[in-house]
């Protein structure tokens, strides 16, 4: 009688499990709210070297007094089975304006639209006030997936390690529980959502705060089209002009821009 009782129970927890497993969402349509998060002392702190120190400790200093040491800033990330759009919103720090807010790091001049099916993309880059439209072939990022996991806006998520443009190390964490290769920006290439990506020698991070399901949202995926036309390749010799009398500084402040 006591084996019957036990054996029922068990039935009565494995099928309450089962019944569960079959209302779990998957999301293919939707919308991803993101936090983009900028250690600014240790950005400005980089940016001190031996030709510039005897007026940029001065004006660190002075920055740790009047500034936070983190600046937030956020975006959506729009998604469907076979596009995303990577939007930011309005800075909401833009006011006391002061020479390291205009550092590309502290900015999000991208809107991304990436096609999953093409692996292409076409990126609307704001750069120093001049408007440049990239189209190209998706970053091909060798991740390697680690047994690591983290929880990020109620999603379970694991984590992956890469490295992009020769030299940035990347820590990502996606959930295979949004079945869409995507992510901030334009990190994609993982078997699931990107839900958040760390780079931890640039001292950025990107964190998904929430993730809405929306039917039929696909239509609303649109590539932006305003911009001087360029390759990834075309826009980095570009820059590297624009910044070439900026030496080490210019070196630095070509890695957020090219991301």
């Amino acid at each position: 009688m006591k084996l019957k009782y036990i054996l029922t129970i068990v039935c009565s927890i494995l099928t309450g499990l089962s019944a569960s497993a079959q209302f779990v969402n998957f999301p293919s349509e939707g919308v991803i709210q993101f936090e983009k998060r900028v250690n600014m002392f240790a950005i400005f702190k980089r940016a001190i070297n031996k030709d510039n120190e005897s007026y940029m400790q001065m004006a660190f200093d002075q920055y740790k007094k009047t500034q936070p040491q983190f600046k937030t800033l956020k975006s959506t990330l729009s998604f469907s089975s076979g596009a995303t759009l990577y939007t930011p919103q309005p800075d909401q720090q833009a006011a006391g304006q002061n020479f390291m807010s205009f550092h590309p790091a502290a900015s999000q001049p991208n809107t991304t639209y990436i096609d999953l099916n093409s692996r292409t993309f076409i990126t609307q880059k704001n750069i120093f006030e001049q408007n440049f439209l990239v189209k190209d072939s998706i970053r091909n990022i060798k991740w390697k997936i680690t047994d690591e996991t983290r929880e990020i806006a109620g999603y379970h998520c694991r984590r992956a390690n890469a490295i992009v443009m020769d030299s940035i190390y990347v820590v990502a964490f996606y959930t295979d529980k949004i079945p869409v290769s995507g992510g901030p920006e334009s990190f994609t290439g993982l078997p699931g959502m990107i839900l958040g990506v760390a780079l931890p020698h640039e001292n950025i991070t990107w964190f998904a705060t929430s993730v809405t399901e929306k039917s039929g949202h696909a239509a609303t995926i649109k590539p932006p089209t305003k911009g001087k036309p360029q390759t990834n390749t075309e826009l980095k010799k570009t820059v590297e002009n624009s910044m070439k009398d900026w030496g080490a500084i210019g070196k630095e402040a070509l890695k957020p821009i090219m991301l």
